[in-house]
């Protein structure tokens, strides 16, 4: 009797300890899915709602029929911040991401390919100024009009706000080291000792770069108080639309800010590109092993 409850015991634990087993494996089995999707938890991780790659990558999502996948809404400081935990981890991540931007210079990234074709071409920063900047600040607007610098200035300013200075700062230091280019910019044009002027910009490391520099040259060479107005996409559209802001330096056409661009048009002067050759999409670390958008769609 004994003997036989010993082996109904030995056999029930034979029995616990396989059933066991196989839910441990199971469990290993889900956890080392080689699917991105299951790894990265069907999350892209984005930037403000405002912005026009959040808008471009929900329309991404149906395109390529990612119905399973969440386009994570918050900041491009939070972004980055994601970027940076999972890059040292070597852990798999997506982003919404844009060049110029100091974050390709800090990481190994590539973009993935868009073959639909949802973001658009090459993209370029524009310079919007409000209707009767003209008139009313010429000097300002004479600056404004010839400002035009190249993403590898661009990112010189974001990697020294990057390495620890203030945006004032780094922008101060390159107006400085770059006075051979500002001066093309102010040539000829009169001081305006004293007058102020409004930028608004939005809180990309990007704008933050351009419109500091801008603001120091118009202070340091012309003599402005330049107030700078940091807001989201749209308020910063409908500022210099409305006549509340002067002017914006970071109007990404044609695709990220085209809905404010057609909402307001007629309302403002667009005085052209101030850095060409700007780009948009979803990116991710290039040790991971996908290679475009229809990557993320499970087979």
């Amino acid at each position: 009797m004994k003997k036989r409850n010993r082996n109904l015991l030995l056999m029930t634990l034979c029995l616990l300890g396989a059933a066991l087993l196989a839910v441990g494996c199971g469990a290993k089995s889900s956890g080392t899915s080689t699917f991105v999707g299951d790894q990265v938890k069907y999350e892209i991780i984005g930037i403000d709602p405002g912005a026009g790659i959040m808008k471009a990558t929900s329309q991404a999502l149906k395109d390529y029929g990612l119905t399973d996948w969440k386009l994570v809404e918050g900041s491009s400081t939070a972004m980055t911040a994601a970027l940076d935990r999972a890059y040292k981890a070597k852990k798999p991540i997506i982003i919404t991401g844009w060049t110029p931007h100091w974050m390709f210079a800090k990481y190994d990234l590539k973009y993935l390919e868009d073959p639909k074709g949802v973001y658009g071409a090459d993209e370029e920063i524009h310079t919007i100024a409000k209707t009767g900047l003209k008139t009313a600040e010429p000097s300002a607007y004479a600056v404004l009009d010839k400002f035009e610098w190249t993403a590898a200035d661009m990112e010189k300013v974001m990697g020294a706000v990057m390495d620890g200075k203030k945006p004032e700062a780094a922008a101060a230091d390159w107006v400085k080291e770059n006075a051979a280019k500002v001066d093309g910019w102010v040539k000829d044009v009169p001081k305006a000792e004293g007058r102020k002027l409004k930028l608004a910009y939005v809180a990309w490391d990007s704008e933050i770069a351009s419109t500091n520099v801008v603001k120091q040259v118009l202070e340091s060479r012309l003599g402005y108080k330049v107030d700078m107005l940091q807001v989201e996409a749209g308020p910063m559209w409908a500022g210099v639309a409305g006549g509340d802001v002067d002017a914006i330096v970071a109007a990404w056409l044609p695709t990220t800010h085209k809905d404010y661009y057609e909402k307001f048009k007629g309302k403002f002067e667009d005085l052209g590109p101030n850095l060409k050759g700007t780009k948009i999409g979803l990116v991710v670390p290039k040790y991971m092993e996908i290679n475009s958008i229809e990557d993320l769609k499970k087979k």
